[in-house]
């Protein structure tokens, strides 16, 4: 029998879903295709509609190596295991002739641990354990949550947090889980056979695709020791995420509080000498960080390295001593010590770290009014980690919606450690870049309108002007607007003003879930749904309900942001154009995924309006206006209202 073709599978593959094939992810599904063959690096822009996930996995599934999926979302994760994949794998199998197994994996923290559920968890104040299910009043959620959760753990087939309905609290969960650091390991845990989060990883062992999170992806980078199982195909989805949850999880972070409970955890286990030291060690610093300013620490003040050297010299001694010392009087003793040496170890690390000092780390003080000081340490760049760790052993293949910024693929993949496109050399790893575009006529179904006649925003302050245009352009739109802002006071603000103006319902991210909050704005096209970061990426609402999407200002990173600001700094010394590689780009990310929000079916007709000037005055104006999808582009106020009243009146005779 002749080897099935890439077309024919595709066209099976895209059958057994209903839907139709599209020339960009046919395009697609052959450029993978190739990389995969000939073991090299893949950037692809599939736009929103493409059918991406079919354009990677039919020609994943088709060479028969092992493949790991990571996203950034829980949404595309369940997407692909609860429906692409199970209708792909049927439709491919009688093509060719093989069942390919596939099997999510997550960190172990999202599993339901079974000796912390039956046991008890390790108390920081007293010896031993105690239950958590008689600590909880039965009557309050934290107590209903556990009792639900205890039931659930004979139902499950997984223990997958995300596979419990309705969610529980990150409270709840941790009184239930584990981190991979206090983990007894299966060996020695009375629970180890049947242990949610080793059946995941040996389900992994054995699938020909495995999904896991970028999060788990980058600690498979950064640790070393490979928590993913051996392949030869790596698919990053969702790419334009991939850098910053590579930071997150490289970023460390030390606060008095977290210090006091490593104290607490292992001071009834070790000698009285380096217990004391310890305390002593977690006392210095904490009169420290009440002092604390927030802001980044260009270098380690002589105070800070000092009270950091003895934190860091007393935890080692204290994980000595954990090591060497008994206590059988400590109910479930292996449990108490190996919560306590997770504790003491990650207060190590990280004192150790910004102790020891290095120009490629980024060390900062925060402030938050709830929780106090904290200080945090990142990561100059992880390009130099991606470079080393993503692309040597194995063919990459990373597609979003949005790589290509200001008209390439280059500005992305410098943060992936990548030499522009093209460039040769013996240990550069060779990739190119493919724009297969979208089944949607954007300069058809959509206007981008940047304000020009308003004042430039400011740092603080109130934009009267911007409020205005605002109202008038919710009101044109007959409600339907998504509203997309800087920062939550600024979102807040403007829920404030338009309630107090406007009869349309406003929806303000905070005041419910974020889920209820879409569900709300969808199900009613008069509302509308104000918000801040986390909209300008994950709302999926097509049809009459969004078809304003309002953006009040470029979304530059803060100013004083330590992070961003060194990064900036970097690039600048390295006779680069600081604010062009980190700030304009950060920005045209944002606005790309932003912009992206309007138009999510063939038959949406709406407006992207950006309240902020800069976007058709300034000399970069140019780069973000490139980095979004191809509208069609004015300045003109009157135009603009003529056009969403059109719309508007459009939908209401549609009857929506």
């Amino acid at each position: 029998m002749t080897k099935p073709s890439l077309p024919e599978l595709l066209h099976a593959a895209v059958s057994s879903v209903g839907g139709v094939e599209r020339p960009g992810q046919v395009t697609m599904a052959e450029a993978v295709a190739e990389a995969i063959d000939t073991s090299s690096h893949l950037l692809v822009q599939a736009g929103t509609g493409t059918g991406k996930s079919l354009g990677y996995l039919v020609p994943a599934l088709a060479h028969g190596e092992r493949v790991v999926v990571a996203t950034a979302t829980l949404a595309l994760q369940r997407q692909l295991v609860e429906r692409d994949l199970p209708r792909t794998v049927e439709a491919l199998h009688p093509l060719l002739r093989r069942r390919p197994e596939f099997a999510m994996l997550k960190g172990r923290s999202n599993y339901l641990c079974l000796h912390r559920l039956r046991e008890g968890v390790p108390q920081d104040e007293e010896d031993g354990l105690f239950d958590q299910f008689e600590a909880a009043a039965p009557s309050s959620k934290l107590g209903m949550d556990l009792l639900r959760m205890r039931d659930w753990a004979d139902e499950t087939e997984t223990g997958d947090r995300d596979d419990l309905t309705p969610g529980v609290s990150d409270r709840a969960w941790s009184q239930v889980s584990v981190s991979s650091r206090e983990c007894l390991g299966a060996t020695k845990c009375a629970y180890g056979a049947e242990c949610f989060a080793e059946l995941a990883r040996e389900r992994a062992k054995l699938a020909e695709v495995v999904v896991t999170n970028h999060a788990l992806l980058a600690i498979d980078a950064i640790e070393g020791a490979p928590v993913l199982p051996q392949h030869e195909v790596l698919i990053v989805d969702e790419a334009h995420e991939l850098v910053s949850r590579v930071t997150g999880a490289a970023t460390g972070e030390l606060t008095p509080g977290q210090v006091n409970r490593a104290v607490r955890r292992s001071a009834k286990l070790v000698n009285e000498k380096a217990a004391d030291a310890l305390q002593t060690a977690a006392e210095g610093f904490e009169r420290l960080m009440e002092l604390a300013l927030p802001g980044r620490l260009e270098e380690v003040p002589e105070d800070l390295g000092y009270a950091l050297m003895a934190l860091r010299d007393a935890a080692r001694t204290v994980i000595s001593a954990l090591g060497s010392t008994r206590d059988k009087s400590v109910q479930d003793e292996d449990v108490v010590r190996k919560q306590a040496l997770a504790s003491v170890e990650s207060v190590h690390a990280v004192a150790e770290r910004i102790a020891n000092g290095s120009e490629y780390d980024v060390v900062w003080y925060e402030r938050h009014d709830r929780f106090g000081a904290s200080l945090r340490v990142a990561p100059l760049s992880v390009s130099g980690l991606l470079r080393e760790k993503l692309f040597a052993d194995r063919s990459v293949v990373l597609t979003s919606a949005t790589l290509k910024l200001g008209g390439d693929f280059n500005g992305v993949g410098a943060s992936l450690g990548l030499a522009p496109e093209g460039t040769e050399g013996d240990d550069i790893p060779q990739w190119k870049g493919i724009d297969v575009g979208s089944p949607f006529d954007y300069r058809k179904q959509g206007i981008l309108y940047v304000a020009r006649h308003l004042a430039t925003p400011g740092r603080e302050g109130s934009r009267g002007d911007m409020m205005d245009e605002l109202a008038e352009l919710v009101e044109a739109a007959g409600g339907r607007t998504l509203g997309l802002f800087s920062s939550m006071r600024a979102a807040q603000a403007a829920a404030e003003e338009l309630r107090g103006r406007l009869d349309a319902p406003i929806l303000l991210q905070g005041e419910e879930t974020l889920g209820e909050l879409i569900k709300a704005f969808a199900a009613d096209p008069k509302t509308c749904l104000f918000g801040t970061l986390s909209l300008w990426q994950g709302v999926d609402v097509p049809g009459p309900s969004s078809q304003l999407v309002v953006m009040d200002r470029i979304p530059f990173p803060r100013p004083d942001d330590p992070l961003m600001s060194a990064r900036q700094k970097a690039v600048e010394e390295g006779g680069g154009n600081g604010f062009m590689a980190v700030a304009a780009t950060h920005a045209a990310l944002l606005m790309a995924q932003g912009a992206g929000r309007l138009v999510r079916a063939s038959g949406d007709r709406g407006v992207v309006a950006v309240l902020d000037p800069r976007l058709a005055n300034a000399r970069y104006g140019s780069f973000l206006r490139a980095s979004l999808p191809d509208f069609w582009y004015t300045t003109d106020r009157q135009t603009v209202r003529r056009s969403l009243a059109a719309i508007d009146a459009a939908a209401q005779a549609a009857g929506a």
